[in-house]
Order: structure tokens, then C-alpha cells, then sequence
């Protein structure tokens, strides 16, 4: 049983990510435990554990205490053979691992998109693919006045159409028999269900323009964005190695993939996702 006595938090970077020391993902939580957990994801955006050995049971499991366990949303994913409700992600050389590799926040297209996801490295090539994390509540913050006056109140649509796009390339293992839904409208700014702060939401791959504009005239203003998001002292990233787990929240981070790995190079990961609620300003 895991012991809230025995769990550190200690910062990754000055402004998002944390490591979780003293806890074991495999093993029961007291509640006291938990809440230091869900504390510090709240307060650092994305929590790494190191060498954990976590069973497809143990990780949906502890992932159900933020909230109910789903498939993706879209079905964009193959989920795991034994667990439908867990992805997993593969790459080897009868199968090219679908690519990540552009800054976006899970399944904005969703109506009620992703709250977090737990993603547990089970192998992974050395040295190659990294995922880097920023955070939305300061790109927000931090944003010229003149720009947070004129998101403050706008609305966006998102579309799923990228992701139909991405997995009918030949080299991924997506879902090419996904459907994709109609465009959902969420706002530019929205507010964190549990911590109450505001975090930019937008993302140039499920972004397509802002309500009452182009998808021209919208495309500068989200390149605007995620350059915004994406300075170098609002990133962590991070260097896996087999046995890390992270977990993030989508509701306040962006994320981007490496994908500078091969089809002969093995990568297998278990990823599970929490529920989430629709987006509110």
C-alpha cells in the first residue's frame, strides 16, 4: 500500500512538469497517498515515476481515481488486445507507430475532450523519442494584452478530420475505419474544472479557425498561439527510458512526440485516459 509519508515532489523545470518519488503505480493507494499525487499534477501539469512495472490492470486501475477509464474517444487508436479501454502503442518492423510529432492537446475535437492521460514506457529505442510538454496556463498568462482581449471571449472549432488524414498514411497503426464527428466549438480560453485557472486552448492540428473567421485568417493568430505556448522556458522535456511513467493534464498542457525513430527500432507503451467535461470559459 502506498503511503503518502513516503512520496516526494520534486520540480522538472521552473515552470511545468514534476517527479513523483515513493510511490509504486503497481500497488493500492490510501487516499492520502492519492491526494498528494493529484496535488501535485494540479500544480506541476505533468508527473513523472520512474522504474514502474505496472500491470494493464494496475494502470486502469489507478488511472479510474481521476476518473472513468474510456477508449480514444474517436477511435482513431487499435486498443490493447486483453484491455480495450488501454492503447497500445507499437512500433516495430511489421508495424510504423503512429507519428505525434506537431503540438496538440488530446482530442480537443471531442465534446468532452480527454481530462489526462498515464503513459507507462514498457520498451523504448535509446535516445529517441522524446515528448515535450508546455504549459497553456502561462502561455495564456503571459500573452500581450492586446491579444487577451481579443481571445478572451472567442470560440474555436476543432476538427477531427486531421486525424483521418494522419491514419491513412500507410506507415502508422491507426485506426483507418475511423469516423470522424461533426467539428466541435470550444473557446479560446478555457477554465480549469478543479484548479479554476484560465489556460489558452487551441492547437494547429485540431484548430481549424476561430468562430466568425477564415481558416485563413485564422491561421496566423494559432501560429501566434502555439509560438506563444512554446518557448523554450515554458517546456519540459522529456528523455524516456524504459520503466518512466508520466501522466499529464490535458486540460492545461500541449504535447509533442518525437517520432525520429524507424520501423526497425522496437517501442511499445501503455497509455490510459481519464474523462474529461466540455470546455467552459
Amino acid at each position: 500500500m502506498n503511503s503518502a509519508t513516503n512520496i516526494t515532489v520534486t520540480p522538472l523545470s521552473r515552470f511545468i512538469g514534476a517527479e513523483i518519488s515513493g510511490a509504486d503505480l503497481a500497488q493500492d493507494m490510501s487516499d492520502d497517498a492519492f491526494a498528494v499525487i493529484h496535488q501535485g499534477l494540479l500544480d506541476n501539469l505533468v508527473l513523472l515515476f520512474r522504474n514502474q512495472d505496472i500491470p494493464p490492470a494496475a494502470q486502469i486501475k489507478f488511472t479510474e481515481r481521476f476518473g472513468a477509464v474510456e477508449e480514444h474517444p474517436l477511435k482513431a487508436r487499435k486498443g490493447h488486445p486483453e484491455f480495450g479501454n488501454m492503447l497500445a502503442l507499437e512500433n516495430k518492423p511489421s508495424l510504423r507507430g503512429a507519428r505525434n510529432d506537431f503540438w496538440h492537446s488530446d482530442i480537443s475535437c471531442a465534446s468532452e475532450p480527454p481530462a489526462l492521460a498515464l503513459l507507462q514506457a514498457l520498451t523504448v529505442p535509446e535516445g529517441k523519442g522524446d515528448t515535450m510538454f508546455c504549459n497553456m496556463y502561462r502561455a495564456w498568462e503571459e500573452l500581450a494584452p492586446d491579444l487577451r482581449e481579443k481571445f478572451d471571449t472567442l470560440t474555436a472549432s476543432h476538427s477531427g478530420e486531421a486525424i483521418r488524414q494522419r491514419n491513412t498514411a500507410e506507415d502508422t497503426d491507426g485506426n483507418q475505419d475511423m469516423t470522424v464527428p461533426p467539428a466541435e466549438t470550444h473557446p479560446v480560453v478555457r477554465r480549469h474544472p478543479e484548479t479554476g485557472r484560465r489556460a489558452l486552448y487551441t492547437n494547429r492540428f485540431f484548430t481549424t479557425n476561430f468562430t466568425g473567421m477564415s481558416v485563413e485568417e485564422s491561421a496566423p493568430l494559432l501560429k501566434a498561439i502555439e509560438a506563444q505556448a512554446t518557448q523554450a522556458d515554458n517546456i519540459y522535456r522529456h528523455r524516456w527510458r524504459a520503466g518512466d511513467t508520466l501522466m499529464w493534464d490535458n486540460r492545461c498542457t500541449m504535447h509533442y512526440a518525437f517520432y525520429d525513430y524507424d520501423e526497425s527500432e522496437t517501442r511499445l507503451m501503455h497509455r490510459t485516459t481519464a474523462a474529461g467535461d466540455r470546455p467552459h470559459a
